[in-house]
């Protein structure tokens, strides 16, 4: 492939597709919820830092120092639930977001993208024999790589066999064709 940059012909040499990554195979999903959940994350964070330091300031204004115990305790424990519940709650309910997700058909492993608690992207490396789907359906929860809930939207596989295989339904014995040729 050649392609021009201010008269200057460069030489593509690779042959792998754009959703390809070396190291973890083929893109076979990519979340659409990503920048959002970042940002969301990253907004509620940094409140809670900015909450921690103009609490001196605050507290040193008001004079909420002088008041009675009870009023202290209240005034803390609000602050404290916005300042701290908050981001670990956003991070519990996202921290199985699946970003994006690679597919190896070499060894049928497959890479999960997710954001971990300090925002950096998280690897989750599985086999599709460690994909467990939960018994009852759970909100945030879409199947289990091990132990690690992972919450993906089946409608965002551009490929529905991709998604089938993930999930193990490809491999169903309730329903073979063979059965049915009988």
């Amino acid at each position: 492939q050649v392609t021009s940059f201010q008269g200057v012909a460069v030489h593509s040499l690779s042959t792998a597709s754009p959703h390809d990554h070396p190291e973890h195979g083929r893109l076979v999903y990519k979340g659409n919820l990503a920048k959002t959940v970042l940002g969301v994350k990253f907004f509620s964070y940094s409140t809670s830092i900015f909450n921690l330091f103009m609490m001196p300031y605050i507290m040193l204004k008001s004079g909420i120092g002088v008041e009675s115990v009870l009023v202290q305790a209240a005034f803390y424990g609000l602050i404290g639930i916005f300042t701290f519940v908050t981001p670990v709650t956003l991070h519990l309910l996202t921290k199985g977001y699946v970003i994006r997700l690679y597919y190896k058909d070499e060894v049928d492993t497959y890479t999960a993208i997710t954001y971990n608690a300090i925002l950096a992207e998280k690897v989750t490396v599985f086999h599709q024999k460690d994909v467990k789907i939960p018994d009852i359906t759970k909100m945030f929860t879409t199947f289990y790589a091990k132990t690690k809930s992972m919450l993906v939207n089946p409608t965002l596989f551009p490929n529905p066999q991709d998604y089938n295989h993930l999930m193990g339904y490809d491999k169903s014995s309730f329903f073979k064709f063979e059965d049915l040729e009988e």
